[in-house]
């Protein structure tokens, strides 16, 4: 079943994932940006805990080139966003594996484990998807 078809189906943890890679998580003041604009999801301006914030920074990778310090960053990116998983208890561990697929392409699987099962939740192309493309 595709990520698509999870979250469709009212998969709560399928949701959680997607929001939480695919939400613009506000950028740091060290990141570089294009811009004046840091972005940032407006709720995270009333958290209920200190620094307590949704979503990730993949979306400062939309303009660069895919190159090894673009898949490091891409790693560091996606485990910051789904950290809360563990912090909140509800996965043991989350592990991401990122997977070059071709010059513009990279894909991205984010692996759970849940009361001690694994789940893989697959996304392609992750390039694409913060590129709206």
């Amino acid at each position: 079943m595709s990520v698509n078809e999870l979250v469709a189906s009212g998969d709560r943890i399928a949701r959680a994932v997607v929001i939480s890679l695919f939400t613009w998580r506000r950028a740091e003041p060290s990141d570089p940006v294009d811009d004046d604009e840091r972005y940032g999801y407006w709720g995270d301006a009333y958290p209920d805990m200190p620094r307590d914030r949704i979503g990730s920074r993949l979306w400062l990778l939309r303009r660069r080139s895919l190159t090894a310090a673009t898949i490091q960053d891409a790693d560091r990116y996606a485990r910051e966003s789904l950290a809360w998983l563990i912090e909140d208890g509800i996965a043991q561990a989350v592990d991401v594996r990122l997977v070059r697929a071709s010059v513009t392409r990279l894909d991205l699987t984010v692996i759970l484990t849940i009361d001690g099962e694994q789940r893989e939740l697959q996304f392609d192309d992750v390039l694409g998807v913060i590129n709206a493309v």
